[in-house]
């Protein structure tokens, strides 16, 4: 981390953060435009994190330039992967909110549901959304696949390190509205395995930004 870089105070959380400029120049790989409203709520989410990471494990990740490059930038990334319209997102396994939280700061718009079954995480992800005043996004403390069968036709279905892609591709593929996609943040090898899957259409693995090893792929089930 640079040196020089100051750091302000958040008051919700009495823990200081970057600033605003240190943030927007840090996410200038991710290839995206932030409003002064955007980079307040990342310094409150980064604050918040900060401070509930000092006695819960949420991300092994602490120092700040790092949680803002591989957590935020890496979620921002995804939205152009996301639909352009008004739409519904299922972030499965959302941990620290990335990167489904994460995204509603860059896509208001969006309908986001937070699917993460431990109570520690949750809450977590509850704070920071009452905190940020983030409307439409509601947290589901459960896993996934026990999830009520009433919560489906996602425009999107993402997931970060999620482990075993096969159950969350059977999962996800009734869940989807018909132009409905998955978005997965994952290593080049897995992504790799993924794309021969049969029923599934795959894009071409996109380089995530600042790694040689991350990708992102975007799949459709085949009709």
């Amino acid at each position: 981390m640079n040196p020089n870089t100051t750091f302000v105070v958040v008051a919700n959380s009495n823990v200081e953060v970057p600033t605003a400029s240190s943030i927007s120049a840090w996410l200038e790989p991710y290839g995206v435009q932030l409003s002064d409203l955007q980079v307040l709520q990342i310094q409150n989410y980064l604050g918040i994190l900060v401070f509930w990471n000092h006695k819960f494990n949420l991300t092994s990740v602490e120092d700040p330039q790092e949680i803002v490059s591989r957590h935020f930038g890496e979620s921002f990334f995804c939205a152009k992967f996301m639909p352009a319209e008004k739409s519904r997102l299922a972030d499965v396994g959302s941990g620290a909110g990335f990167p489904g939280l994460a995204l509603k700061i860059v896509r208001p718009d969006t309908e986001v549901f937070l699917i993460e079954q431990d109570t520690r995480k949750a809450a977590f992800l509850n704070e920071v959304a009452r905190t940020l005043h983030l409307e439409s996004v509601k947290v589901l403390r459960t896993h996934y696949e026990t999830l009520n069968p009433d919560f489906g036709d996602f425009d999107a279905v993402i997931a970060r390190a999620i482990g075993n892609h096969k159950t969350l591709l059977r999962w996800a593929s009734p869940r989807l509205s018909p132009s409905g996609r998955v978005i997965l943040l994952l290593g080049l090898e897995d992504a790799t395995k993924l794309t021969h899957l049969k029923d599934w259409h795959w894009s071409q693995p996109h380089p995530m930004p600042q790694s040689s090893k991350r990708v992102i792929i975007v799949g459709n089930v085949t009709k």
